[in-house]
């Protein structure tokens, strides 16, 4: 999960050096990332369903392969289309893991430590994601950009050979692979990240039109094409469950903040107050730092108390975190920022592991891996809107030395606060849930249902 998640921000900080050395204009230089991003978005959905058909670990495995020899096809590459292809294929390898992760995490633990496995996945996620920008300066202070690649292969390699050793194996299912639904989802997926992106980039309105309504007529088509499956690709069935539907609701919005805040953030160090790379770096870290500490601790808590007490406390938190961010003097002093940066991460680290945890438990057993992938596809969906969003705020409030930072800040404030209602709604179904009543109705209703409880625990 590290290496996957890393890849998705590694590149970012040496995208000039990549395109002076491949003859590619700044513009062109973007398919670096998108390629990437693109290629997990829209394969999450298939390969969670082939997760379910043939296997985690063997997806998971043969994710890892692709990955590891995309990224050597990366480092060794000399020109543009040539990266991009590379790009594209890792985000495809990248996909075969994130899709079924939290998958196996949960054939690994037990249940009632179901929450200390997903904590570590958060923490593996957050920090990672946090780290991608320092770790890529440390390499090119080093040696050239093939590196950011590079050092993937022995890393790939290693674990390739762990994954075959020591994954569990799950049962495999008797439902086809259902390659219709699998192309609707990727080219709906492609149109909505595509237009999110025009938004925030200025992209000819007529474009951004013909994109979102694509993406509503593919996904309208898709959606009516999953409710009349058994075992559908994109689990619209799971949606029906309040607790399920809020998670990812939840999951959604608060990673909108995430990514405002985390590219709104550089600006307003370096820009409007006139910190340094390495500065900004270290301002930064505060925030992984804590949810590294704190996300354990939520795991376990999780096990024991509902998602909608701990994350509505972790997502207030955060949104006060923003908003003390963005009423930051104009001179602060270091400890200003990093305790704020704390607070912030304090209040993220309880939202992640219940939440999470919330989502799978919130679906059967069986259905682990097309759970997992909409965790996943919540994740990227929510950082790619804010990023947008980032984009579109600074093109009307100039980022430096203006008040755009500190719109994009309080703008994720608010977003913090819908997360936090949204995930305080989950303690009705929650209370409904424990009537005895409602439990024998679910009962007699679907006898075949997951009997653990899931409706409960989450």
């Amino acid at each position: 999960m590290v290496v996957s998640v890393l890849d998705s921000s590694i590149a970012n900080i040496a995208l000039p050096t990549i395109a002076r050395d491949i003859g590619a204009t700044a513009a062109q230089s973007i398919w670096v990332i998108n390629a990437y991003q693109l290629a997990v978005v829209i394969s999450l959905l298939p390969l969670a369903s082939l997760g379910d058909i043939f296997g985690y670990r063997r997806v998971y495995a043969i994710g890892f392969a692709v990955f590891t020899a995309a990224a050597l096809v990366s480092a060794l590459s000399d020109s543009l289309a040539m990266l991009a292809a590379g790009r594209a294929l890792q985000g495809l390898g990248a996909a075969g893991m994130m899709s079924v992760n939290t998958a196996l995490v949960r054939f690994t633990y037990p249940r009632r430590q179901l929450g200390r496995g997903i904590a570590m996945t958060a923490v593996a996620v957050s920090v990672s994601s946090a780290a991608g920008p320092s770790v890529a300066a440390a390499i090119l202070a080093v040696a050239s950009w093939h590196w950011l690649f590079a050092v993937n292969v022995p890393i790939g390699l290693v674990t390739f050979v762990m994954s075959l050793r020591l994954l569990p194996r799950t049962p495999p299912s008797e439902h086809r692979f259902d390659l219709t639904s699998a192309v609707l989802s990727a080219v709906a997926f492609a149109f909505l990240i595509a237009g999110i992106n025009g938004v925030g980039h200025g992209e000819a309105r007529i474009f951004i039109a013909v994109e979102l309504i694509g993406a509503v007529c593919v996904g309208y088509v898709l959606v009516r094409r999953q409710a009349s499956l058994t075992l559908p690709l994109l689990p619209v069935d799971l949606f029906r469950r309040p607790i399920f539907a809020l998670s990812v609701g939840t999951s959604v919005t608060t990673f909108i903040a995430q990514g405002i805040t985390f590219v709104a953030l550089p600006f307003y160090f370096e820009d409007v107050i006139g910190r340094s790379q390495v500065a900004t770096g270290l301002l930064m870290t505060p925030w992984p730092a804590t949810v590294a500490v704190i996300a354990p601790i939520a795991g376990r808590l999780a096990d024991r108390y509902p998602a909608g007490i701990l994350g509505g406390i972790g997502l207030s938190v955060l949104s006060l975190g923003y908003v003390l961010m963005a009423l930051l003097p104009a001179h602060p002093a270091t400890l200003d920022i990093l305790w704020r940066m704390t607070l912030c991460g304090l209040g993220f680290g309880f939202f992640q592991s219940p939440n999470n945890r919330a989502i799978v438990a919130g679906a059967p057993r069986e259905r682990s891996g097309g759970a997992g992938a909409i965790q996943s596809t919540a994740r990227l969906l929510g950082q790619t809107i804010g990023a947008a969003l980032v984009a579109l705020i600074f093109g009307l409030a100039r980022p430096a030395g203006g008040a755009g930072p500190t719109v994009a800040i309080l703008l994720a404030a608010g977003f913090a606060a819908m997360a936090a209602v949204a995930s305080v709604f989950r303690l009705f179904n929650f209370v409904r849930a424990l009537r005895p009543s409602a439990i024998t109705d679910q009962t007699r209703s679907n006898p075949q249902r997951d009997t653990i409880g899931t409706d409960r625990t989450a």
